[in-house]
């Protein structure tokens, strides 16, 4: 295992410099990445399909394109976000107190990444955190590590200082306690809502901040006046792309009692249809392991057991001749799209994740049943509404308990790179992407500045007095008092204000 301590020292030297220069050579360097980016795009996907399993339309749509967008947004956001900027009066008679906004690197920060999106989602935090003048230490899934080597070659086309930037390949049992413990200034997680406590419990104990980006079992609501034909296909996009391994993928999928049979009828049609296997036309991928794909099983038999039915299912691993669709491993992973139904609180595709390519769907008289279903959930990732009445869109997506919620189309978000992504409650704490996840690579400081002439000393300073105490009193009562209230406080305001200049109070 490699000594994470001694290259957290290295980053921390690196960082040093790194730091010292200004935004615009460290974005210069960083627009180099965009090259690289573009010449090992074959590269990249390769890696992805290889070891993560996924459609090469799943790595171009939700790894790559992601990845190029991102870069000259953050290089452009970054600039701005970087700035020192002036905050605004918080009263007039504190006139004499300007205060500035300033921001710095963290330092060292720490990305744990995993194996669903093994690319995009570390190569957009490794993008803003060097731009913000952090060093990175990167720890990408064990059963992708190609992901972590392949941004580190990436990167080199940037001649970042030696140690700025370092892939380390531990296991991930270790990892926390290895960058907590190593001393890094923050940590960035992206995973299961499990381990994500064990990491807070970890840096409560050197209070190392960290932001955690975890499960989710998102709701869809399909409005009385959804086109029912678009949200069939949004639907199986959301919860089937990457064989239904997003943690903002679709799991609950809430239709109006007026629309449920027709849309049950559309999303069959469109399951069965799908085509599984590992070639461009491929629809449907293998998920990431035997022990994956047995746990998916087992959530599937125990709703079975308590009662849900299976309303559609995807066709095998196979073509129509009998043939296999792809390589045996693909076979042995392969996990078929189910829809559920009948479905209900106590079951697992209710209650909690299921990491695979399974959906539940549910009727609902009213949009305030469809609210209470969907916020009902101990996860708060995103949601979507479908509905062709966008008021009603906007209404109910502003009464969902999520971080995030679309209108007409769900997951994608994530590939946006000025949309914030991170939920509430379990699903994790801060956020990744957008300005809010770039101020996550920042500290903010505040620089409050005194502007009064001559002045020797504040008038709330010791030695205390009765004027001190009139004036404050005064003072209090030009704030919230009454008209008159506040003419009557000037006099003493005024007294209290002048002992700026009695340079020895005006006690006797």
């Amino acid at each position: 295992m490699q000594n994470i301590s001694n290259q957290i020292e290295k980053a921390k030297e690196a960082q040093k410099q790194w730091a010292k220069l200004s935004y615009n050579k460290r974005a210069a360097k960083i627009k180099k990445v965009l090259r690289s980016l573009s010449e090992k795009r074959d590269e990249i996907l390769g890696v992805i399909q290889r070891e993560n399993g996924k459609s090469i339309i799943d790595a171009l749509a939700a790894e790559l394109v992601p990845a190029f967008m991102a870069v000259p947004y953050y290089i452009k956001t970054g600039r701005r976000l970087c700035r020192p900027r002036k905050l605004g009066g918080g009263h007039l008679l504190m006139f004499f107190k300007p205060c500035l906004m300033t921001y710095e690197p963290w330092g060292v920060v720490g990305i744990i990444s995993p194996w669903n999106y093994p690319f995009s989602i570390p190569f957009s935090e490794v993008i803003m955190a060097l731009l913000a003048g952090n060093a990175v230490i990167l720890k990408t899934a064990t059963l992708t590590p190609g992901a972590g080597r392949i941004i580190a070659k990436i990167l080199e086309e940037a001649n970042l200082p030696e140690g700025l930037f370092t892939n380390v390949e531990i296991p991930g049992k270790d990892a926390g306690s290895a960058f907590i413990g190593g001393g890094i200034d923050k940590l960035f997680f992206t995973g299961s809502t499990a381990v994500g406590k064990k990491l807070m419990a970890l840096a409560a104990e050197k209070l190392t901040p960290l932001t955690l980006e975890l499960g989710g079992a998102d709701a869809a609501i399909i409005c009385k006046s959804a086109d029912i034909d678009r949200a069939a296909s949004g639907i199986i996009w959301g919860a089937f792309s990457n064989g239904g391994q997003s943690c903002g993928g679709v799991q609950r999928v809430l239709v109006h009692k007026d629309r449920y049979n027709e849309f049950l009828e559309k999303i069959k049609n469109r399951v069965e249809s799908l085509r599984p296997g590992n070639d461009i036309s491929s629809d449907l991928c293998r998920v990431i392991s035997i022990r994956g794909k047995e746990e998916v099983r087992k959530q599937v038999e125990e709703c079975l057991a308590k009662g849900a039915k299976i309303a559609a299912q995807s066709k095998a691993f196979t073509d129509t001749d009998g043939s296999t669709a792809g390589t045996i491993e693909d076979d042995k992973l392969y996990f078929p799209a189910l829809v559920l139904t009948d479905i209900k609180e106590g079951m697992p595709i209710y209650d909690d994740e299921i990491f695979g390519p399974v959906i539940g769907a549910l009727p609902f008289n009213d949009d305030e049943e469809a609210i209470k279903i969907a916020n009902c959930s101990p996860y708060a990732l995103t949601s979507s509404v479908w509905t062709k009445n966008k008021k009603q869109g906007r209404k109910l997506a502003a009464q969902i308990h999520a971080g995030s919620v679309m209108i007409n189309d769900h997951l994608m978000s994530h590939g946006l790179a000025q949309a914030a992504w991170g939920g509430y409650g379990q699903s994790g704490i801060g956020k990744t992407h957008g300005e809010l996840g770039f101020h996550e690579m920042l500290k903010t400081k505040v620089i409050v500045d005194d502007i009064l002439p001559g002045a020797k000393r504040q008038p709330w300073w010791q030695p205390y007095s009765e004027n001190i105490y009139k004036g404050l009193i005064a003072l209090s009562d030009i704030l919230s008092a009454s008209f008159f209230k506040k003419i009557a406080a000037l006099p003493a305001l005024t007294k209290w204000f002048l002992l700026a200049w009695n340079k020895k109070g005006d006690r006797k």
